[in-house]
């Protein structure tokens, strides 16, 4: 797990200036080493978390002389040591143990396809020193992030750069900082996910997952879906029982979870006391794992809303008799370290989940350097409240099965966001729901069901969950491992009918299976997650840290919300929650404290 970076400029050398600068603010990803390497008018930056290879062998960017490659690696290859052995049956040599130089050998084998034997979780940048080609490619999921951009030096010359996170563009100079109006609609529709390849500053984009892009030494960019699940049944298993299908899953989670035992250090993993975490510990158990690190947290109560969930992940932790570490978190820790939350947002995620992750990542970052974690499972499997109603909605009309979703997902109608916004940031269209049917629309999924499900886990799960353990985790230099986002286990999960995820008020199959492996008690229990009640029920500090952003020089500048529609919202700050029960407060808060933190004060102009 690493940040990586790097330039290919266009009229001129690579500026090395610029790519050590990108490096140098990925620190907390990869506080064990760093490396750069260029050539002519390319450079690569590298900083590592070592876990793989702990040598110097497995420094990056990692050159090949005699392959004619150079590669910039962020993510881990589960798989590397039986690609590392079909390897050397073709004749390669190797001169490291790490999961890196497979990718550099297998360029070389199967050229960009390479992608297509990889398991794992993945960022990279393959420079071809002949041709002067680079690669970029982010693996199925989008668990990596890849963030680029475009900047002009005048006079014909530039450069596109990529990194490993937005502010590592940010801290390199010449960024076009300003909003993008479509990010912004769809993040204040879109409950703040905004979809690739879009984020909310103009000048800065995003691979998508399952994607590669190629550009060429003259500058040209091309790229290529190389990967997307089909949310329809398959002949093959057409016939299969219920107890098949729990089976099958099960069994593919129980290969996901070991694939994520690969290290050279530790694995420890997050218990909030769900099933799905603790079907994680479960698993790792029946694997050997005695004396698993587990790692819980808690959050003072606000607004009559319990703050922990301390009673599970102990039923959990005593089951298997984990090394279990309780982290209580009051007012006086967690409001300062709500604003380095933020800092180590690359966009601004809303969830008041990310706060919980920060804290509890710098707690887990001093016992162990890797993690496995529950999430992905309420999108992989339809464990949320909307994706049961949309069982109603005819199969073949795109149109009905998006008012349902809408109805339960999005925070407010285009009429809504419009109402929100100073008049020059308003539109006509309805970005988010034109972006949305679109994607309802996109042959591959057989109900109104599978649209949701397809819809959550390739947009709203990368640009939500997924992002916030990346960001949050690697915050401070702690990887975060996701089983429920093995691409096979996704794959298997897509052809499964709905009726059965939806079962038992979500997770149906899920539960099922789990009940093979994990006491009852944290299987029929209500769904949780971690709860922030602070960040719910505004008031106090919290109340105040908003106001102060929304108030401030810099938010009346921007001017992107009238006047009337803040000042209501600050006399009733906690009157209107969202359908997903979030704080439409803050919402706009936090992303004026996000801008505050990365682009008024962040950006090198």
């Amino acid at each position: 797990m690493c940040g990586i970076a790097g330039e290919i400029a266009r009229g001129r050398p690579a500026d090395l200036a610029a790519v050590a600068a990108m490096t140098d603010s990925m620190v907390p990803r990869g506080p064990d080493d760093s490396g750069a390497w260029s050539k002519a008018n390319i450079a690569l930056g590298h900083r590592r978390l070592a876990i793989i290879d702990l040598s110097t062998n497995g420094h990056q960017p990692m050159h090949d002389p005699e392959l004619g490659l150079t590669v910039a690696f962020n993510g881990c290859i589960y798989n590397y040591p039986e690609l590392r052995q079909e390897l050397l049956g073709k004749g390669y040599r190797f001169f490291s143990h790490s999961d890196t130089e497979v990718i550099l050998k297998g360029y070389r084998e199967w050229g960009e396809r390479v992608v297509d034997h990889l398991k794992g979780m993945f960022a990279f940048a393959v420079t071809e020193i002949d041709s002067g080609r680079v690669v970029l490619a982010r693996d199925r999921l989008g668990v990596k992030p890849l963030y680029w951009t475009d900047v002009e030096d005048g006079s014909g010359a530039g450069a596109f750069r990529f990194a490993s996170s937005l502010p590592a563009l940010l801290a390199a100079g010449g960024v076009d900082t300003e909003l993008d109006p479509v990010a912004l609609h769809h993040y204040l529709s879109f409950h703040s996910v905004v979809p690739a390849p879009r984020t909310i500053l103009k000048g800065v984009r995003k691979v998508p997952p399952g994607t590669i892009m190629r550009i060429e030494p003259d500058g040209r960019r091309t790229q290529e879906t190389y990967w997307e699940p089909v949310f329809e049944r398959t002949a093959e298993r057409a016939s299969w029982s219920e107890r098949e299908w729990e089976e099958a899953i099960l069994a593919s989670l129980r290969t996901a979870v070991e694939r994520r035992l690969v290290a050279d250090v530790p694995v420890g993993c997050l218990l909030s006391g769900g099933l799905d975490s603790s079907l994680i510990v479960g698993l790792l158990a029946e694997a050997g794992q005695h004396g698993l690190q587990t790692f819980s947290i808690g959050f003072e109560a606000a607004g009559g809303e319990e703050g922990d969930e301390f009673k599970y992940s102990d039923v959990i932790a005593r089951h298997y008799g984990t090394d279990h570490h309780q982290i209580r978190i009051d007012t006086a820790r967690m409001l300062p370290s709500l604003g380095n939350a933020i800092g180590a947002m690359s966009e601004p995620m809303v969830s008041h989940d990310c706060v919980a992750f920060y804290l509890l990542s710098e707690e887990v970052s001093k016992h162990v350097k890797v993690v496995q974690s529950g999430q992905g499972a309420d999108e992989i499997f339809a464990g949320y409240h909307w994706y049961p109603p949309m069982a109603h909605a005819a199969d073949g009309d795109a149109g009905e099965a998006l008012a349902r979703y809408r109805a339960a997902f999005f925070d407010r109608d285009h009429a809504g966001v419009n109402a929100l916004l100073q008049p020059r940031w308003r539109l006509d269209d309805d970005v988010a729901g034109e972006f949305a049917l679109q994607h309802f629309s996109h042959p591959g999924a057989a109900t109104a069901t599978d649209r949701a499900l397809r819809l959550d886990t390739t947009v709203m799960l990368v640009d939500d969950p997924v992002k916030r353990v990346d960001n949050m985790t690697m915050a401070w230099g702690l990887e975060g491992r996701v089983p429920f986002l093995d691409h096979e286990l996704v794959e298997l999960a897509a052809t499964c009918p709905p009726e059965l995820k939806t079962a038992h008020d979500g997770k149906g199959v899920l539960k099922e299976a789990a009940r093979r492996v994990i006491p009852h008690e944290v299987i029929d229990r209500p769904k949780g997650y971690f709860p922030v009640p602070a960040l719910k029920h505004l008031a106090g500090p919290y109340l105040d840290m908003v106001g102060d952003a929304l108030h401030s020089g810099a938010a009346r500048d921007r001017g992107l919300f009238t006047a009337d529609a803040v000042g209501q919202m600050m006399a009733d700050p906690n009157g209107n929650l969202t359908p997903l029960r979030g704080n439409p407060l803050w919402q706009l808060g936090l992303l004026e404290l996000w801008l505050a933190d990365h682009v008024d004060g962040g950006a090198r102009k």
